[in-house]
């Protein structure tokens, strides 16, 4: 997808750890993503997918290398990020509605208009998300009270509420049956045609990411390396459908090759 460029890690390596026990954990890679597109990182357990996504929330500090958004180095200025997990991790003392809320309450600068708008223009934000993910008619309930695909659902409103410069993803919907999976893999396309959010999706299933993404970028066993950078060309909306023809099934199963087949990245020598 053609765009300005956002996200920029410019080889970007992290190493844990130092002389005997260092172990490496990324080797130097680069990896370039434009405003509103949708990426995803698949590879096998432990290759370093993770690891990018906490570099680029700013969770880790990488061991060499730069970051940049926007041309600035990570740090200059702040960016706005929603994260969603494979764990919903909603607050069971809260409603749906005000799980949803929550980085309304606590992320610049829409904490501090918190109380003036929180009845009123925050609620208005947070119901027309529920809204569109079907869950308006739980906004009241306790997350106990649903399932795990609606909590996931509510996940995503959570993650999208304040309108976050980069989404990220790791594993938001690993945990779930395949069907549920599946429902929630529109519900996110949906999401992203509606608001273009520039995504970074961690997975290990690669339907997922040919369904979701417009470019895979594939890892190779840790030290992880980005070994392969496609684009993803099946038209938007996609329907599940799309996923059993030829061209998408023949996709998954190239990606599946590389990953099986491509040797780990050059070790750090221990010093």
């Amino acid at each position: 997808m053609s765009g300005t460029e956002f996200v920029k890690l410019e080889g970007v390596g992290v190493t844990y750890g130092e002389g005997a026990s260092k172990t490496q954990a990324l080797c130097p890679t680069d990896l370039s993503i434009a405003q509103g597109d949708f990426v995803a990182l698949v590879g096998p357990s432990g290759c370093g997918k993770s690891t990018i996504l906490k570099l680029v929330s700013e969770l880790l500090k990488p061991s060499e290398g730069n970051i940049f958004f926007s041309g600035r180095e990570l740090g200059a200025k702040p960016v706005r990020v929603g994260m969603a997990f494979q764990s919903a991790s909603l607050l069971h003392w809260m409603t749906v509605r005000d799980n949803v809320m929550l980085p309304l309450k606590i992320v610049p600068p829409f904490k501090a208009e918190f109380r003036a708008k929180r009845d009123g223009e925050f609620k208005d934000r947070v119901d027309a998300l529920l809204e569109q993910v079907g869950l308006i008619d739980f906004a009241d309930k306790s997350p106990w009270q649903l399932s795990g695909g609606m909590m996931q659902r509510a996940n995503l409103c959570r993650a999208l509420v304040h309108d976050p410069d980069l989404l990220l993803l790791d594993e938001p919907f690993g945990a779930l049956d395949q069907f549920t999976r599946e429902e929630l893999w529109q519900t996110m396309q949906d999401l992203w045609m509606n608001r273009k959010s520039t995504v970074l999706l961690v997975t290990h299933d690669l339907r997922e990411a040919a369904y979701l993404a417009n470019r895979i970028c594939v890892m190779s066993a840790r030290p992880g390396r980005i070994i392969d950078d496609r684009q993803v060309t099946f038209a938007r909306p996609r329907a599940i459908d799309v996923t059993f023809e030829p061209p998408f099934t023949q996709m998954v199963q190239d990606l599946r090759q590389l990953i099986v087949h491509a040797p780990a990245g050059p070790k750090a020598d221990a010093a």
